[in-house]
């Protein structure tokens, strides 16, 4: 299927398919799959130890593939400073950037002049004005149902997509419960003009980093199986459901430094890295329901091209065609 929106034209992509950032998953091995089935994907930039190890991750994906992908700039989640990764990133050549967590301004000051292209992850229509404001070349909105870090407003994708499109004259992407080609299609007709995964990219296997249980676990949960932590303190993210989980919650009362043990990187890693899931966390969206396998991306992205086409079949008969 030949694929022909503003997004695909903008990153020079075959299919409308951006791979989320997925911190401590999301390098060489699941990044230069995506882009060579055809869509954009993303290293984790802020998951990594330096600037170093960025730049040998840029090498590796490279070799792997001559098309398009992105660095990811988690600059709210960590805490660090980002600007040698930013240096890093602009010395090996990378032209699309995308930006999640935080003031996505320094991240435009320190690539002006540059033909960088800066993708903004967005929960809300008045973020999205002011990423485009700044200069993005498209925004990601992601609805409540999501993995990983949402909005404040508990607004759902099928509600803030069109609002957010309606507002917008650049590119908008769709982002949280999406794992298919229902999914894609449902985004193109709010007016979206492509997608970002996050937790089906997870269940894949190219994300070699995943742990055999963290994948097992998306497989065997329904869309009732995840929780929302943090909370209190601003950040609500959304994991899958254990009694860690619940421990967190249990405390989970505004005070930051209680709480930091139980959500920090270490914490994560227990479960994505190592498999102890009642010792950690992980995130995962309301869609780990309608995720039953693990195929490589290229399956996956046939697989999303046949559905796509059984839907638009679909509506031609409905039209009379």
């Amino acid at each position: 299927m030949k694929w022909n929106t503003r997004l695909t034209k903008l990153l020079g992509i075959e299919r409308p398919i951006i791979q989320g950032g997925l911190a401590y998953l999301a390098y060489h091995e699941l990044a230069s799959a995506v882009s060579n089935a055809g869509g954009l994907g993303q290293l984790t930039a802020m998951s990594m130890d330096s600037a170093e190890q960025l730049r040998e991750e840029i090498k590796l994906t490279k070799r792997k593939t001559s098309r398009p992908f992105a660095v990811n700039f988690a600059i709210g989640q960590h805490g660090r400073p980002f600007e040698h990764m930013i240096e890093a990133a602009l010395d090996e050549g990378i032209t699309i950037i995308s930006v999640t967590g935080g003031n996505p301004k320094p991240i435009f000051d320190l690539v002006k002049g540059t033909e960088v292209k800066v993708l903004v992850l967005t929960a809300g229509k008045r973020q999205a004005l002011k990423a485009e404001e700044l200069g993005a070349a498209a925004v990601m909105v992601v609805g409540q149902e999501g993995g990983g870090h949402l909005g404040k407003e508990d607004t759902g994708t099928m509600v803030l997509v069109p609002q957010v499109v309606d507002a917008l004259s650049i590119p908008v992407i769709a982002s949280g419960g999406i794992a298919n080609g229902r999914g894609l299609m449902a985004s193109l007709a709010l007016g979206a003009e492509g997608i970002e995964m996050g937790t089906r990219f997870i269940a894949t296997k190219e994300c070699t980093h995943a742990h055999t249980n963290y994948k097992e676990r998306i497989l065997a949960s329904s869309e009732t199986d995840t929780a929302i932590i943090k909370r209190s303190i601003g950040a609500p993210a959304r994991v899958i459901r254990n009694s860690f989980t619940d421990q967190i919650n249990e405390i989970d009362n505004g005070d930051y430094e209680r709480l930091k043990p139980y959500i920090s990187g270490e914490a994560n890693r227990k479960f994505i890295y190592e498999g102890r899931e009642e010792e950690g966390f992980a995130w995962a969206g309301q869609v780990i329901g309608a995720i039953n396998d693990v195929p490589s991306v290229q399956e996956l992205f046939d697989r999303i091209d046949l559905e796509a086409e059984q839907i638009i079949s679909k509506w031609n008969f409905m039209k009379g065609e």
